[in-house]
């Protein structure tokens, strides 16, 4: 979760790092954080579609090994930025670069340590109804569509006070 439990608008997203549309969804997200600031809780929820993108899982598992050493948000950004480049090898580097305990970081995913932490929003994305990625809930109400995603949110925070 990134931002105050408090903001007037709290954007949940199902995504997949292999997604293509999760990639394109990601630049607007980010926008939206840089020019809502304070207003805005985010919210990431992993539902990797193993069964179209089959490193999907591995990957998110990787963003929760990097959670576990305080580093989500960074790994979670290389990971889309880098949305091409998804290995086992890719992963190790990025860990590398972000100073983490790159062995810690090994033996996590090589024990799936951080499995069942994916599969509870994956289970929690199918009883909202999330079939696809993305999925969006913005204050509770499913937006299933990243193209809309920017304009009615700041259609929204418009109408909110700051």
């Amino acid at each position: 979760v990134a931002g105050p439990d408090a903001a007037a608008i709290t954007l949940v997203a199902y995504c997949d790092f292999e997604c293509p549309y999760c990639g394109r969804a990601y630049p607007i997200i980010k926008r939206l954080q840089a020019r809502l600031e304070d207003r805005l809780r985010f919210v990431f929820r992993h539902f990797p579609l193993i069964h179209k993108h089959p490193l999907a899982q591995q990957a998110a598992e990787a963003a929760e090994a990097a959670d576990a050493q305080g580093k989500f948000w960074a790994m979670h950004d290389l990971l889309f930025e880098y949305q091409e480049a998804l290995g086992e090898s890719d992963l190790y580097a990025y860990a590398e670069s972000l100073d983490l305990d790159v062995a810690r970081f090994e033996r996590e995913l090589v024990g799936r340590v951080h499995e069942q932490r994916v599969d509870r929003d994956v289970l929690s994305g199918r009883r909202s109804g999330v079939s696809g990625t993305p999925t969006f809930f913005i204050n509770g109400l499913r937006h299933a569509n990243e193209e809309t995603l920017e304009r009615v949110i700041l259609d929204m925070s418009e109408r909110r006070p700051a």
